[in-house]
């Protein structure tokens, strides 16, 4: 019996998911399938809600009222954050990495909207933004506010309890729908959604291996971001699990030009599977991962994919990550 750490009812769930049928036709044997998690809200869709939902509910058990996280300009999960922190009353405060642009758009125009305190922090001093966080915190403290640090992407031991949570809702999806995929497959970026499908499956007795495509660093980066979340977890929680067995497989070969730049290859698959299925992903997340996952699919057996009967692919948003980059789209 699993002992649940608080946690806050943010997210729209169960989401539901899809069989690409007309999309699938490309594959003489394998059927895709996806996990609609770009549903769990509208302004706060995607794979963050379901961690922030443990991240939020800790936040709140410490008695915080201000929230800081950090991630990149264009951060699904800065915006996230930003919007639940308006919704429950709290401060939020964001680093971000980069230059502040000219203009704001996708969503850091959200993040503005919602009225987020913001510091951008260039590239190359973004190895410090944890001293940042921690400075920042102290300047709250000192004007009588508490304010609670969330890691990038809400990847840690606390976060991890998202997408454990989200097995269970898998298995209840894989009994209704009588199939169980042979992989499940995320895009990994942060490592909280990769680890916790592991941890997961595990814990709910999902026959299913997981895979990742990493989207920046690479397999031995997520490797150990994996180990050490897990560690801590166990820790925190007073977990038993086998975590010397865990099988973390990255597929690696996607990241393309960097984390947060595509090529033209990932930009043809979104307007791919947009045209035929209506289902739309982001150059920066879904789309590599779901690119990598098709390129290795039609490799055959010589890919990381032989023998992939269903694949179910979890959708992890990302849709307002498109329109800052609408000039990649050829038509």
């Amino acid at each position: 019996m699993i002992q649940w750490p608080p946690r806050l009812q943010l997210a729209q769930l169960p989401t539901p998911i899809t069989r690409l049928d007309k999309y699938s036709e490309q594959f003489e044997e394998t059927v895709i399938w996806v996990k609609r998690d770009e549903l769990t809200g509208t302004e706060v869709s995607g794979n963050k809600i379901r961690k922030l939902e443990f991240s939020l509910a800790e936040a709140k058990e410490q008695g915080c009222n201000t929230l800081i996280t950090c991630g990149g300009v264009q951060s699904n999960h800065c915006r996230a954050t930003a919007i639940l922190g308006v919704r429950l009353g709290m401060k939020v405060h964001l680093i971000l990495r980069g230059e502040k642009p000219e203009q704001a758009e996708g969503n850091l125009l959200l993040d503005y909207l919602a009225g987020a305190e913001i510091t951008y922090l260039p590239q190359r001093q973004w190895q410090s933004h944890q001293d940042l966080a921690a400075e920042l915190q102290q300047d709250y403290s000192s004007k009588g506010d508490k304010a609670f640090f969330i890691p990038t992407g809400a990847s840690d031991e606390i976060g991890l309890w998202g997408y454990i949570a989200a097995c269970e809702e898998l298995k209840a999806d894989f009994e209704r729908l009588e199939m169980v995929p042979d992989y499940i497959l995320t895009a990994t970026g942060s490592g909280g959604t990769q680890g916790g499908l592991i941890v997961g499956s595990e814990l709910f007795d999902i026959d299913s291996k997981i895979a990742a495509v990493n989207v920046c660093d690479d397999a031995k980066y997520f490797e150990d971001k994996v180990n050490e979340d897990v560690t801590l977890w166990k820790q925190r929680y007073k977990q038993s699990f086998d975590s010397e067995n865990m099988s973390i497989h990255t597929i690696e070969g996607y990241v393309g030009p960097g984390y947060g730049a595509a090529g033209p290859e990932v930009f043809k698959t979104i307007r791919e599977l947009a045209s035929s299925e209506g289902i739309f992903l982001d150059p920066v997340y879904t789309g590599k991962a779901f690119h990598g996952m098709v390129n290795e699919l039609h490799k055959g057996e010589n890919g990381q994919l032989a023998g992939a009967r269903n694949i179910l692919f979890i959708h992890t948003g990302g849709l307002f990550g498109v329109f800052p980059q609408q000039e990649n789209f050829e038509f």
